[in-house]
Order: structure tokens, then C-alpha cells, then sequence
């Protein structure tokens, strides 16, 4: 791949850097965890690596609500570190892709410190503000994602203020010219700093409909998916007017036209919507937006076959020459190894199945995120209330936990303090569970989900068929997953047996060459035209 295009097909490790490795002992992880981490998190084979927000911020949403988008939050340490972050993973061939976060800033940013002294000031109309209705209720009936009502009562203005998320992340507006400027702005100081791209937290909730219309109910069996449930009443919207406005994608092609200009750096869209793969073949469409999305489709519970291909066959019919991403894991959702492979939060781990999870996200068409400790089959944390962070899962405690079980600190040693994370009292607690599958433990074991992960990334890096290739599936029954792989005249079928009975497919109707081997992933068995699979057991073959 050139250095223009490295982003096709590109492994993405995302670090979330509260939780890698805390430095100077304040139980927070740290930049400098980052770089001293950086041998290996290049020995895992992966292309780049995403890091979560690390800017200055009072921390109400752990750094996802910004206060200076271009400071260093002390916690995380200094622009000093950064720089020689960015110069040490460039030494390794990793490149850096950093979170930008565009919708909305914390409170005490001071444009909205500013915006919210008057009606008339210079930012009086850089946030999203409104009237009260004549009974003094809120403009309309949009929500919050992270609870009630989306709207917050100003005093100083005698407005309303807009805010997708907590009341302390005021909703920016994109309406205003020079808004849209000052961000194009912040983006560029980091693009002059060096980084080689950026993910877009929340991009879909840039614009807001100017008339303020009522976002329509949804019915009852419409509710479900993307992560809410009945508990939280987000979920009985249908989010029209709030959410992915036709003024998005003018504004990502105004960001892609800057981009353009530092030749190599990349856009990483998350798309939140009401048909977010839709909305992801729009943002990725042509030379002019968005390089790459991802949304949310495989980040639910749903877990079978026929949902994943589903989920891809209707992105692949509509994208077209738009490129995806896919996760199976981040910072926001349940940890697979638990949500998927229904692990218990006792830590008992499916090493087949880590791998064969692994691999099969990296078999798909497109770019891959992969969150920190998927390489170690992380399970699930379970979190008591009383340590809870996650002001989430504070508001829908006990019906939804927060993401804090997803959030705990990496185990580097299994013996050490805190599995070797920090010195003292980390931020949340190092999960038990955890200590089994540390770093430690499982480089000394040559079978190790951890040593599988590093396998497979390069055995997949000596087949660009698997990087860039086209995908097309072929029927099988549950629980197997089938497709092939397809790049000029070379054809790879894929396989994957899903669950934990055995199973077999026909494959008769196809020419199968030679067997791929040297993936580390447990094999299955061709006998005749039949193929076997054992429980999680995968299957690469050459087709003729």
C-alpha cells in the first residue's frame, strides 16, 4: 500500500490512555504509558493506533467534553510528551490517529463561558440557543443521550442551551461561519503537529434543525438496537432533527478539502443514526468526504451469522466506492469477549474463541478497530455502584451498568501491584478476572490469545487479498459464517464456525485449491467436498 492509501484495510489499535499505564503514580494512565507501551503495541502488527481524548477537560465524560482543544489535560502530561509520542511511533511505522471531538465542548470552554454572558456578545451564537416556549417549558422534545431532556435553562440569557449528551456539553453551532472555521482551525494545529489522522466522535450531531421541530415517537417494537433500551427514553424517538442533518455532509467536505492538504492523514467518522449504514455510505462517498465510518451495527448483542452478513451484504450494497471500518469492541460498549462469547464476569475465557473473533473482523472488507484488550480476550468487568465512574451508568444504574466494565485498566503483570498498571489506587478497579489473562502470562504462552492476535496480523499482512479485497458471501447454515475474498485473479474462501456445536458446510459448488495455513487459528477439516468445523474453528483455502 502506498503512504497515501495505508488506511485500506488498516488494524487500528485504540487506546483508551485513563486505562493503559499509569506513570506517575496518580492511577490514571498517561502519555508517557503510551510511548513506554509502544514496543508492544508494534508487535501486535497493527497499522495505527486511535487514542481517546487526551486534551484539556474538566473530565465530566473522562476527556469527551473538551475545554481547550489544544492543551494537553495535565493528567494526561504535557505537548512535550506528545510530540515525542508522535516522533516514537513514527520510528515504529505506527501511525497516530488522535479523537477529535466537533458537536459539542465542555462548559467551561471559553467560547461557551463567553456565549452564555448575553445575547449580544461576539460568541452569543456560537452554541445552539433558544427560547422557552410561552409556559416556559423547554423548545421541543428532544432528549439526551445520557438522559432527559436535551435542553438546559440558562438564567443569564433567559435561553435555553442545546446539549446531546450531559448538561455540561453544550451542543456547538454549525450554522454559524465562524464556528465551522474555528474548528477547521483546532483540526489544523494537530494536523501541523504531525498526526496522521483523526476519529469523529459523534459526527452526525454537528447540525441541528433550525426550526427545532419535535423529533416523531417510535413505536414499541421499533426501540430496541445501537445500544438503548426502554430504560432510557431515547430510545422512544425517532432522532430526525437532532441528528444527521443535511448540512453534515458540506461540512465533512469542507474537512476532507483541509485534510487533503497533509497528504496521508485520514477521517475516521462515527456514525450514530437512524440507519447509520446509510448514513456511512453517504459520509464515505466519492473522493470529497469522509476517507473511512464506522457505526455501532456490530457493537450490539446480536451474534450470529446471518446478522453479521446481513449487516455487511447491506453496507457493501450501498457504499460503493466508500471504504468501512468495523469493531466488534471500544470504549463505549460491552467487552466482546462477554457480550459475544457470553463469557461470565468470573473471566473464564474462550481462547479459540478470541481468536476466531479477531480474525474474523479482520477478514471482512474494510479498515478494523480494535480496542485495547481485545488482543487479550478481556472479559467484561463487573463494577460495583459505589466505584462507578461512568456518569451513564450512574443515571440508569441497575438497568444499564455504564461503560466502565469496558474501561478498566490493562494487566500487564499478573503478580504486580494493580496488575502493574500504577503504583497506587487506579481510577477504576483492576478486574480479577484479569489477572490470568495479563501480558506476563500470556507472552510465555506460545498458544496465548495475545500471541494468536500478533500471528494472524501478520500472516494477513502477507495476503492482500485480505487487506483490500473485495467480499462477496456464500450461503451456509448457522452458525457458519462464509465468504470469499477476492482480488484480480487470486480468490480466498473464509470460513467461521461461530458457536460451539460442530458443523458442516458443502463445497461442492465451488473449485477449492490449496489450504491456507500458518494463521495460528484452530482448523477445520475438508473431507471430500465436505467441510468440517469444530467448535470456533476457522478455514482458509485458495479457490482455483
Amino acid at each position: 500500500m502506498s503512504n497515501l492509501t495505508w488506511w485500506r484495510g488498516a488494524v487500528i489499535y485504540q487506546i483508551y490512555p485513563r486505562s493503559l499505564l499509569d506513570t506517575n503514580g496518580d492511577g490514571v494512565g498517561d502519555l508517557r504509558g503510551i510511548i513506554s507501551k509502544l514496543d508492544y503495541i508494534a508487535s501486535l502488527n497493527v497499522d495505527a493506533i486511535w487514542i481517546s481524548p487526551f486534551f484539556k477537560s474538566p473530565m465530566a465524560d473522562f476527556g469527551y467534553d473538551i475545554s481547550d482543544y489544544r492543551e494537553v489535560d495535565p493528567l494526561f502530561g504535557t505537548m512535550n510528551d506528545f510530540d515525542e509520542l508522535i516522533e516514537k511511533a513514527h520510528a515504529r511505522g505506527i501511525k497516530v490517529i488522535i479523537d477529535q471531538v466537533l458537536s459539542h465542548t465542555s462548559d467551561q470552554h471559553a467560547w461557551f463561558i463567553e456565549s452564555r454572558e448575553s445575547r449580544t456578545n461576539p460568541k452569543a451564537d456560537w452554541y445552539v440557543w433558544a427560547d422557552p416556549k410561552e409556559d416556559g417549558t423547554a423548545p421541543n422534545n428532544w432528549l439526551a443521550i445520557f438522559g432527559g431532556c436535551a435542553w438546559e435553562w440558562e438564567p443569564r440569557r433567559q435561553q435555553y442551551y442545546l446539549h446531546n449528551f450531559l448538561r455540561s456539553q453544550p451542543d456547538v453551532n454549525f450554522h454559524n461561519p465562524e464556528v465551522r472555521q474555528a474548528v477547521l482551525d483546532n483540526v489544523e494545529f494537530w494536523l501541523k503537529k504531525g498526526v496522521d489522522g483523526f476519529r469523529l466522535d459523534a459526527i452526525t450531531f454537528c447540525y441541528h434543525d433550525e426550526q427545532l421541530r419535535d423529533n416523531p415517537a417510535k413505536p414499541k417494537d421499533k426501540r430496541q438496537g445501537r445500544g438503548f433500551s426502554e430504560d432510557n427514553p431515547y430510545a422512544y424517538q425517532y432522532h430526525y432533527y437532532n441528528n444527521d442533518r443535511p448540512q453534515t455532509i458540506e461540512f465533512i467536505e469542507d474537512l476532507r478539502a483541509l485534510i487533503n492538504k497533509y497528504p496521508g492523514a485520514v477521517t475516521l467518522g462515527e456514525v450514530s443514526a437512524e440507519d447509520s449504514l446509510a448514513v456511512m455510505a453517504a459520509y464515505t462517498k466519492g473522493e470529497g468526504r469522509l476517507h473511512m465510518a464506522y457505526s455501532f451495527e456490530l457493537l450490539t448483542n446480536d451474534y450470529s451469522a446471518a446478522y453479521i452478513r446481513q449487516t455487511v451484504e447491506e453496507l457493501e450494497a450501498s457504499i460503493g466506492d466508500g471504504w468501512p471500518c468495523w469493531a466488534i469492541g471500544n470504549h463505549d460498549a460491552q467487552r466482546v469477549a462477554s457480550r459475544w462469547g457470553k463469557a461470565s464476569t468470573s473471566g473464564t475465557q474462550n481462547t479459540d474463541m478470541v481468536k476466531m473473533l479477531n480474525a474474523m473482523l479482520c477478514s471482512l472488507r474494510g479498515s478494523v478497530c480494535s480496542y485495547q484488550g481485545e488482543e487479550l480476550g478481556l472479559t467484561e468487568a463487573p463494577i460495583e455502584f459505589h466505584e462507578l465512574q461512568d456518569p451513564f451508568g450512574k443515571t440508569f444504574w441497575p438497568m444499564f451498568k455504564g461503560r466502565d466494565g469496558c474501561r478498566t485498566p490493562m494487566p500487564w503483570e499478573k503478580d504486580a501491584p494493580f496488575a502493574g498498571f500504577t503504583h497506587n489506587a487506579p481510577w477504576l478497579p483492576v478486574a480479577n478476572a484479569h489477572l490470568a489473562a495479563a501480558v506476563d502470562v500470556q507472552e510465555a504462552d506460545a498458544h496465548s490469545s495475545l500471541n494468536g492476535y500478533r500471528q494472524f496480523l501478520n500472516w494477513r499482512k502477507t495476503h492482500p487479498v485480505l487487506v483490500v479485497g473485495d467480499i462477496q458471501f456464500i450461503d451456509a447454515p448457522e452458525p457458519l459464517l462464509a465468504f470469499v475474498r477476492s482480488l484480480g485473479d487470486e480468490k480466498v474462501l473464509v470460513c467461521f464456525n461461530l458457536k460451539e456445536d460442530d458443523a458442516e458446510l458443502d463445497l461442492s459448488s465451488l473449485a477449492i485449491g490449496r489450504e491456507l495455513t500458518g494463521h495460528g487459528l484452530k482448523t477445520a477439516t475438508l473431507e471430500g467436498t465436505t467441510l468440517k468445523l469444530s467448535a470456533h474453528a476457522s478455514y482458509y483455502a485458495m479457490l482455483k
